[in-house]
């Protein structure tokens, strides 16, 4: 827990600074010191606020006993078994087979899940996938990968926005273009390589703690397997349009060919079901 604990503290630092370079490309010092106060106010913001920032860019439905027994009481069963709170559920109107968590602790969590892995799965693989993303809670993956995916959506605006406005700045305050230039380009570049690193390590993590809740390694690894053959043909707009929120997945849910496999947020599938064979 404490290894997460740093983690979120190098992201949120270094947050800070990205928005520090930007501001000081775009304005000077005096927009260096505006983007660094805008950049603490969004961290907090970010965390007390970036699951539902999350939740609402993907229309997410919260469900209960009521409106979707099957899911709800699954998740309810895994919860007893980790430990844990009970969380908010949600179901997503996409078509993709899909799911995650987010929050900001295991107290104010939630899971999150496509109508299309629903429709995909079976009860036991869909438990191995619910497994997982408890898991995730229970490591207390949740905050840094909601916090990396509102930011690092964020970073990416204000560099875009940035680009129309530095020139003329830049002109008058004596400042670089060409760094302007190359700073807006690298800083969203560098917030995605901050996901893709923590998200590739704790996909492993994820699965074996599922498994382990599940206590079937099987039905992951072939939920996995279907998940991973299905998402490939079915595109989920809403991701493509908030590709940062993509490393909080099961799968990755972006399409792209060779690109996707090149800046994938997640392991080789492959990977993760032959370790999840291992297991069991």
């Amino acid at each position: 827990m404490f290894g997460n604990w740093l983690k979120t503290g190098i992201l949120m630092a270094g947050i800070v600074a990205l928005f520090g370079m930007l501001g000081g490309a775009i304005g000077g010092q005096q927009g260096m010191l505006i983007a660094l106060v805008i950049g603490g106010a969004m961290n907090l913001f970010a965390y007390w606020f970036s699951d539902k920032l999350v939740l609402r860019m993907y229309n997410a439905q919260e469900v209960d006993e009521t409106s979707a027994p099957q899911l709800y009481l699954m998740v309810k069963d895994l919860a007893g078994r980790a430990g844990l709170p009970m969380p908010r559920v949600y179901l997503i109107d996409e078509a993709q087979p899909n799911a995650f968590a987010t929050g900001r602790n295991p107290d104010h969590a939630a899971v999150a899940a496509t109508t299309g892995i629903l429709q995909l799965l079976t009860p036991r693989e869909l438990r191995g996938v619910m497994a997982h993303e408890l898991a995730h809670v229970k490591h207390r993956d949740i905050l840094i990968s909601t916090l990396s995916a509102t930011v690092a959506g964020a970073i990416s605006t204000l560099a875009n926005f940035g680009m129309f406005f530095s020139g003329s700045h830049n002109r008058e305050n004596g400042g670089n273009p060409l760094l302007a230039i190359l700073v807006m380009i690298f800083a969203p570049i560098a917030a995605m390589l901050i996901q893709f690193a923590i998200s590739r390590t704790r996909e492993f993590g994820a699965d074996r703690g599922g498994a382990e809740i599940s206590g079937d390694p099987h039905a992951l690894a072939d939920a996995l397997a279907k998940i991973d053959a299905y998402a490939r043909g079915i595109p989920m707009p809403r991701a493509e349009a908030q590709p940062a929120t993509a490393q909080m997945m099961i799968i990755n849910p972006l399409s792209g060919g060779g690109v996707r496999g090149l800046f994938s947020t997640h392991p080789a599938t492959e990977e993760r079901i032959a370790r999840l064979r291992a297991m069991a």
